[in-house]
């Protein structure tokens, strides 16, 4: 290829032997070389590869164009951007050509007409395949002059030709587009007017300006993206253009947290600083479970969806609020805390749609309950399920716990507290150490610590005791002693004397 670019002229091309092959057939060939050499396509997707990966190697394959069809932050446009990876590195063109012209086969008056003149002189540079990548979100104002093109009445008058006539044309990003990847973001956004318009190109080649018809054999791989609730809400896709579209391939969220995690761990920004914060599994997998739960929450609208974006920077938040912590304390270095899951609680309010129960609980509620439902999930993989142990006559390792906190004792965990205070405070609770231990004898003492912290959290959320958010603190206490702080003590007094 460095051979190959280092040619200028259209006669040292010919010479070379060089043949030209369309966009397609440049994906096709490329992926059949991927496969030849055992090399991996669409790297760093994770958890499609028995789904969504192989649909798309179809499509290539098939010289398809392409609709992604699925919920947002399901990597839709990231997989379409990645599809230049299996483009040749560099091809010819016309230099000075806006449609991106072969040198062996023309398509704009402007390079025809170089030809014409310059013969084998004619000039070319090359293109790098990272420049033949068009990306275009789909908005209700985008017309058919932004996509395809329109007639320029300056270029007309200043060059005394008729509208019809080729050179007064402004071209559109499709066209201009020609020996590359165009792709439309959220296509049921786009008018049915405007959707009409790539009937001929998708079928045909032709563009259509202003009643003249301009015969351009565009060479063009088509990838749209879409989400299946735009079908009824916003817009849809007009039957005619799905038609034409070949392969309409369904992408999902992960399946499994280890697959979210992945991707999270893969995605966040860990900015400096932040290397000094040691983020244990659990959190890790809390982090993924709050997206699980909302997926499955009753106050979030399933069908928009929860973007893996929410995990992302749900994870980022979660660091932040333990590098604040140690920035407040003037520490060193620390273990993320349970407590700085509620740190991340802004970045799940806006990214879940909620139904009209979700609205009257409010934001801030549904996110922190997802918290609290993620814990009571992953309480099971540590520790054993205090429903079922109400049902069986084993011991109660929770137990000595629970007494502690009926006797009228509370904890308050601050959110800024430092480690030795944060230390104090969960080794004072009679029976909790004791609990982390008998199951986790083997895990180090900051696991432990945070095991512990754990316990509290989800002895809460199994309403064995009461926990009560507060700006900033977390207070552990009595469920019954809670439940009743509200009453005046004597009044209850006065009933058991009458």
């Amino acid at each position: 290829m460095k051979e190959l670019t280092s040619i200028r002229t259209l006669g040292e091309l010919k010479k070379a032997g060089y043949t030209s092959k369309s966009v397609k057939e440049e994906l096709r060939d490329n992926l059949i070389l991927k496969f030849k050499n055992k090399e991996k396509t669409f790297e760093g997707i994770h958890g499609y590869e028995d789904t969504v990966i192989p649909d798309m190697q179809r499509a290539i394959l098939s010289k398809h164009n392409i609709n992604l069809l699925g919920l947002r932050g399901q990597a839709k446009t990231r997989m379409a951007r990645m599809m230049i990876e299996l483009l040749d590195e560099f091809i010819p063109v016309v230099e000075g050509s806006e449609l991106n012209d072969d040198p062996l086969h023309p398509i704009s008056r402007y390079s025809l007409d170089l030809i014409e003149n310059l013969g084998e002189k004619t000039p070319i540079s090359w293109m790098h395949r990272s420049q033949r990548y068009t990306e275009k979100l789909a908005t209700p104002d985008v017309s058919v002059s932004d996509l395809i093109g329109d007639a320029d009445p300056i270029k007309a008058a200043n060059l005394k030709l008729a509208y019809s006539d080729e050179r007064v044309i402004h071209f559109g990003l499709i066209p201009r587009s020609h020996r590359g990847i165009f792709v439309i973001n959220e296509l049921p956004d786009l008018q049915a007017r405007i959707q009409v318009a790539l009937f001929n190109i998708l079928q045909e080649g032709d563009i259509q300006i202003r009643g003249f018809k301009v015969r351009l054999p565009l060479d063009i791989q088509f990838v749209f993206t879409a989400n299946p609730e735009d079908y009824t809400n916003r817009g849809s896709i007009i039957t005619p253009l799905k038609d034409r579209i070949d392969s309409q391939i369904v992408t999902h969220y992960p399946k499994t947290l280890a697959i979210g995690k992945t991707i999270t761990q893969q995605e966040a920004k860990v900015k400096k600083g932040q290397e000094v914060l040691h983020v244990h599994e659990l959190l890790k997998d809390l982090i993924e479970q709050i997206a699980f739960e909302a997926r499955q929450s009753e106050f979030v609208d399933e069908k928009s969806g929860v973007s893996a974006r929410l995990t992302i920077s749900a994870y980022e938040n979660m660091l932040s609020s333990a590098e604040r912590r140690l920035l407040i304390n003037d520490e060193q270095g620390s273990n993320v805390r349970i407590a700085d899951l509620y740190g991340a609680v802004p970045a799940i309010t806006g990214k879940v749609e909620l139904v009209y129960e979700g609205e009257q609980e409010g934001a801030l509620i549904v996110a922190q309950n997802l918290v609290g439902k993620a814990i009571r999930t992953q309480f099971a993989n540590y520790f054993p399920d205090p429903e079922k142990l109400k049902k069986s006559k084993e011991k109660n390792p929770f137990q000595p716990i629970v007494d502690w906190f009926r006797e009228g004792n509370q904890v308050d965990l601050v959110h800024d507290m430092t480690d030795k205070d944060y230390h104090d405070k969960l080794y004072a609770i009679p029976g909790l150490y004791e609990l982390v231990n008998y199951y986790h004898e083997d895990e180090s003492k900051e696991t432990k610590r945070l095991l512990m912290e754990f316990a509290l959290h989800s002895l809460a959320e199994f309403s064995l005791i009461s926990k009560h958010k507060l700006d900033t603190t977390i207070v552990f206490k009595d469920l019954m002693d809670s439940m009743f702080s509200g009453f005046n003590k004597e009044d209850f007094e006065d009933e058991d004397d009458n």
